[in-house]
């Protein structure tokens, strides 16, 4: 490809991102989140392979900028022992990556990969649950609605 094309390609999937970021609800911008750590992280552990170690270096520190970024907006009064048990797992995860960015291990970025994507899975759970949530309680409201249109018809 040439640089132009890659730099449309840039472009339109920055705006696609930015779309998504705007219109997503806390949950989704949470997903969005990891994707972004587990995509850095995959793509970082092809760089290692490849010999390629300023771009690894700086794939794992945007993963870990994610992950921090992920960790500081832990809400503690709310989360409690949820938001420590987080807290700490993320703290790991951040420590691994370092080490694993020093001596060049393909294993680190692998295990961290493996542990956002379990977070990523329950997020989505709650996220889905959020969801159906919001339908049922819509379909409440459209149903009280259709009962008083039918009452006002009536009357």
């Amino acid at each position: 490809m040439t640089d132009a094309t890659n730099r449309a390609l840039s472009a339109y999937s920055n705006i696609d991102l930015e779309t998504a970021v705007n219109s997503a609800s806390p949950l989704q911008l949470i997903l969005l989140l990891y994707d972004g750590a587990i995509g850095a992280l995959a793509t970082a552990k092809g760089q290692m392979q490849d010999m390629k170690f300023a771009e690894k270096g700086r794939l794992i520190s945007k993963a870990i900028g994610i992950i921090e970024g992920l960790r500081v907006v832990l809400d503690f009064d709310k989360g409690g022992e949820i938001a420590k048990n987080l807290n700490d797992l993320y703290e790991y995860m951040k420590h691994r990556l370092t080490i694993a960015n020093l001596k060049n291990d393909p294993e680190g970025p692998a295990e961290v990969i493996r542990l956002l994507n379990d977070l990523r899975t329950a997020w989505a759970k709650l996220d889905e649950r959020e969801r159906a949530n919001a339908v049922a309680e819509m379909a409440k409201v459209n149903q009280k609605q259709a009962s008083r249109e039918t009452l006002s018809l009536r009357a």
